[in-house]
């Protein structure tokens, strides 16, 4: 459940609504008209890139989706949240360094790979020290 804010500040929006006895079908704050035109540029400038010529046609369609894509936008935005920080904390998340998920694969060459003697339990390092004193008490000197 939503509550209405009780502050006067909010209550009031900075829209235009047209000339005086003369005004507009809708409401529409002063950053939404911002808003539209970027995007409807955006659009168009995609639309040339895609080949899509300048037509009635698709210059409706791209008014439909640019008051689609405005209102969308507009939703996230508010006098608590400004375009500016809704566009600066976008570019902030998809500019933040990510955990690599993706594992590294590494080739090993059995030629390459240095063996390591196996250590000898303590009997048998005794052993080998017996025997070792008995060979060079054995050898002619």
């Amino acid at each position: 459940m939503r509550l209405p804010v009780d502050d006067e500040i909010y209550n009031v929006n900075a829209v235009w609504l047209g000339p005086p006895n003369k005004t507009l079908p809708f409401r529409a704050r002063y950053v939404a008209y911002a808003v539209g035109a970027l995007v409807f540029v955006l659009l168009q400038v995609i639309e040339r890139r895609l080949g899509i010529g300048l037509g009635f046609f698709s210059l409706a369609y791209t008014l439909l989706v640019t008051v689609g894509l405005t209102r969308l936008i507009l939703n996230v935005v508010d006098a608590d949240r400004p375009l500016g920080s809704v566009v600066a904390g976008f570019a902030h998340e998809v500019g933040a360094p990510r955990e690599r998920t993706r594992h590294t694969v590494g080739l090993m060459h059995p030629a390459r790979v240095r063996a390591v003697p196996t250590r000898l339990s303590r009997a048998q390092r005794k052993a080998a020290r017996l025997q070792a004193r008995s060979a060079s008490r054995e050898a002619p000197s």
